[in-house]
């Protein structure tokens, strides 16, 4: 028997329709569900409902979460401030499971505007049903890179702004800046 999973979802409104379906189906595979919201079709503070899934996951209580919203791209955002979460937005079910394979993604985001009515559900089944390849644990840039430490959060676990380099500072000194914070 698969594993049962137990999963957090959330969404703002524009994918509110688009995250009932996703319950239902996400029950129906035999998955334990929690909603955390939007829980109707008015406008909402998306980073509030995916920092809370956010950090449900990185404490545990959940062991994987999909979030919604227009385009995928600003609940992905929000998610990705939680120390030790792995956010990745998938357009398709190739890009779902690599997000979980390549990257130990343990949430995948979904726009509402850019999906096709069938491909989120596969989508969220192709994430859960993949696991990290060792192969890719073994990848210089996890095990070199400082990513894979908490050190790169501030207290509280939110991760810092990047260095400013609105000075006309090059990509790759605003990268050495980063390295050096």
């Amino acid at each position: 028997m698969a594993k049962q999973w137990r999963v957090a979802l959330g969404c703002d409104e524009a994918a509110y329709e688009m995250k009932q379906a996703m319950i239902e189906h996400v029950r129906a595979l035999g998955h334990e569900v929690e909603d955390f919201g939007t829980h109707e079709a008015k406008p909402v503070l998306y980073p509030d409902i995916a920092i809370e899934v956010a950090e449900a996951i990185a404490e545990g209580r959940y062991d994987r979460g999909v979030l919604m919203c227009g385009t995928g791209i600003g609940v992905a955002i929000s998610a990705n401030k939680v120390a030790g979460i792995r956010a990745a937005q998938a357009h398709d079910t190739y890009s779902a499971e690599r997000a979980r394979k390549s990257n130990d993604a343990q949430i995948v985001t979904m726009g509402r505007a850019s999906s096709v009515s069938s491909w989120p559900r596969r989508s969220s089944r192709a994430s859960w049903a993949t696991n990290m390849s060792p192969a890719a644990v073994r990848s210089p840039r996890w095990t070199g890179s400082r990513l894979t430490s908490a050190s790169i959060a501030e207290p509280g676990g939110r991760l810092g702004n990047p260095p400013d380099i609105s000075s006309g500072t090059s990509g790759r000194s605003a990268v050495r800046a980063c390295r050096e914070r």
